[in-house]
């Protein structure tokens, strides 16, 4: 599976920054919690692998690197644009976000390599769950705001094109054992308990700052079923998935859903229709954005 870089470009209506989702808005606050975590982390995952991009021989892994790398970069531009319409909103975008590269900055002066290249690799496999779930589920997304839409599902097909490209460079760098095993496995638990720690520090902070909104009863329940909901919630879904982490022989495409990337040329065709039917509209949203950074 070789990544490739897509540079595309996404008409996100500011005005519904804070309500795109079809479930409301606090349903759409958990996925713009979500977007608040991508610049400064993927920003990390890249370094993690780039620490390593010497000590790689085989010529294809090195390809799917630069693809990978390639694909984090357009992630970062998007989810940068996207955070400022949500600071332009009047949400503390760029406070929380200011916060995440305070808290990774930390972890690349303090933390060996390895283990920065163990929270990727987690956080990859967290990526993938996540993006495989909006991909094979179209009840995650479905009837959304057209932009939001192609945007989250633009990223969740190349997070899933990618997605073991972290854990292969891990497979090839460090040396095969249990020290390695538990390595993985130690820094899922760790990764795993701070991860969603800041996922709802984050996205309680959005609720807050949007509180103008009302409806908080019936959106809070929307999102305990949206992530609770024992037949369709996030956790129950993704948690056999989660546990095969632990495995001794795990790696990333057990779950084969390649399946899915066939729809990556129907997106690139939609996106491109989207945004020449509205050039104007694009154009004077991201002026607006440039203006106010």
């Amino acid at each position: 599976m070789m990544p490739v870089r897509r540079d595309l470009r996404f008409n996100l209506p500011p005005e519904r920054a804070s309500d795109w989702h079809v479930q409301g808005s606090h349903v759409t606050h958990f996925f713009n919690a979500l977007s608040l975590l991508f610049p400064a982390g993927e920003r990390f995952f890249m370094d993690s692998v780039r620490n390593y991009r010497d000590q790689i021989d085989d010529p294809v892994l090195k390809k799917q690197v630069l693809g990978f790398i390639g694909q984090e970069a357009m992630h970062t531009r998007e989810h940068i644009e996207y955070n400022d319409l949500l600071q332009e909103a009047g949400l503390p975008a760029h406070k929380l976000d200011k916060r995440l590269w305070a808290i990774l900055n930390f972890g690349r002066k303090i933390l060996p390599h390895s283990y920065q290249l163990a929270v990727t690799v987690c956080l990859e496999h967290y990526t993938a769950m996540l993006a495989g779930l909006l991909l094979e589920d179209a009840s995650r997304i479905g009837g959304s705001v057209e932009g939001y839409t192609q945007m989250w599902t633009w990223h969740a097909l190349e997070e899933t094109e990618h997605k073991s490209v972290s854990y292969d460079v891990w497979n090839t760098v460090l040396k095969p054992g249990l020290g390695r095993y538990l390595l993985r496995t130690g820094t899922m638990l760790a990764t795993t308990l701070t991860f969603w720690l800041i996922v709802f520090d984050f996205h309680v902070r959005l609720l807050i700052a949007d509180r103008k909104r009302g409806g908080h009863i019936r959106g809070m329940w929307h999102v305990v079923k949206y992530l609770y909901g024992p037949r369709h919630g996030v956790f129950p879904r993704i948690a056999g998935e989660w546990l095969s982490f632990f495995r001794p022989g795990f790696h990333p495409w057990d779950h084969d859903n390649r399946a899915q990337l066939s729809r990556i040329d129907g997106l690139i065709a939609a996106v491109d229709a989207t945004n020449a039917a509205t050039p104007s509209a694009r154009k004077a949203a991201r002026r607006g954005v440039q203006a106010a950074a």
